[in-house]
């Protein structure tokens, strides 16, 4: 009788073990297959990956940023991108609703399916760890979601200035392991400024905003690992964003509690992370893709963008830049002279456009169009600034240092 059971309890093991066997165990499985629902020739229904790289967009927006965030989405939209974005809490009960009905009432957004919003939105706080912590439940839900190159974070008050095209064709040749994130391991006055302060954001416990707590006692600088700063706004590679989300070591998460008592903590936590990072300190560009006019020392606060910089931001070859005020002249000329964008239209790409390529008009969907990119002069300009920061001399020299 005994011999019968350990048989019988070896084979139910075998099996169990064989079942485990088949299992995928890859870092990210999505939740379900993303389709487009538009009526694809059937050449074209065999592509699965119609275009070269994709992107995937946090957008955060907060109270009074509706406005914004419909022109910004009208901008940057792309049927081979996603999109996510994060109302804060803190915004009222009707703009809530208006994104909502925004987003759901788009016939483009709906036919695609490329357009989300976050259900269950974050109570941000400025400079506090809420915002980093919003990033990362961003990356979590696009891992799971879709299958992406890179993840892009932006505000309501940022701007491209280029079109999805132009960025889709700039980046099409690149390594999928490149991290565009600005860093610096100088961080100067900010060693004893942010550094050694610790505080306590109450957005992380609270569902009334107020400005972070400032603890009387400070704490050593660490030795565990090396302290880096720089621009909160970064474009990180998929497999970067799965070793924060998802790490293989201890790393992220050591960080990250580490950095839920640091002041303006997005703007050292990636930068931090992937320079301590064996596996990813070589993956690093020095740069994060953005046009920005900072007040004076410290450079602490960018200033409004305007007409006078209309012509630095286009020089800059950069593909984004802020801030901008609600329905600033800058963005009606950027809307004109780079995006080829009309009021209430999307920015001009393959993807919309009719058969004669003088035609702007870019308000809905060309099936026959799918998988066709337009790029522009757009392109020409980012791929300038590509080369040089992927240069040997610049980018083995700003790597991490």
């Amino acid at each position: 009788m005994g011999i019968k059971v350990l048989v019988v309890s070896l084979l139910l093991t075998s099996i169990v073990f064989s079942f485990l066997y088949f299992i995928p165990t890859r870092l990210t499985i999505p939740i379900h297959s993303w389709k487009p629902i538009i009526n694809l020739t059937k050449s074209n229904m065999s592509i699965t990956k119609p275009y070269p790289v994709t992107f995937s967009y946090l957008i955060s927006a907060s109270k009074g940023d509706s406005l914004k965030l419909k022109r910004m989405l009208y901008a940057l939209y792309h049927p081979g991108n996603y999109y996510l974005i994060h109302m804060d809490y803190e915004a009222t009960e009707a703009e809530h609703r208006d994104i909502a009905e925004f987003v759901g009432g788009n016939p483009v957004f709906g036919e695609v399916g490329n357009v989300w919003i976050v259900g269950k939105p974050n109570l941000v706080t400025y400079r506090g760890p809420t915002m980093l912590a919003t990033t990362i439940h961003a990356l979590a839900l696009l891992l799971r979601t879709c299958r992406w190159d890179w993840f892009i974070n932006l505000s309501a008050s940022d701007y491209p200035l280029i079109t999805q095209d132009d960025l889709i064709h700039a980046f099409s040749d690149l390594p999928r392991d490149l991290n565009f994130i600005q860093h610096s391991s100088h961080l100067g006055w900010k060693l004893n400024k942010r550094g050694k302060p610790i505080t306590i954001d109450p957005a992380l416990y609270s569902l009334n905003k107020s400005e972070l707590w400032w603890v009387i006692k400070q704490r050593a600088l660490p030795t565990a690992f090396k302290l880096y700063t720089g621009s909160a706004w970064t474009m990180i590679s998929r497999s970067f964003a799965e070793y924060c989300v998802v790490g293989w070591d201890n790393l992220p998460r050591t960080l990250l509690l580490y950095y839920t008592n640091f002041v303006s903590s997005p703007e050292g936590y990636f930068q931090t992370v992937i320079c301590n990072s064996e596996d990813y300190k070589n993956t690093t560009i020095n740069h994060d893709l953005h046009y920005i006019s900072w007040d004076t020392p410290p450079k602490q606060h960018p200033r409004s963008l305007g007409l006078r910089d209309f012509r630095r931001m286009v020089q800059s070859n950069r593909p984004f830049a802020r801030k901008f005020k609600q329905n600033a002249p800058v963005l009606k000329k950027i809307d004109q002279q780079l995006l080829k964008r009309r009021r209430g239209e999307f920015a001009y790409g393959g993807w919309c456009s009719g058969k004669e390529k003088t035609q702007r008009s870019c308000s809905g969907l060309q099936g026959e169009n799918y998988g066709v990119l337009r790029p522009g002069p757009g392109s020409r300009r980012l791929k300038s600034l590509l080369t040089k920061l992927l240069s040997t001399r610049n980018h083995q020299k700003q790597q991490c240092r």
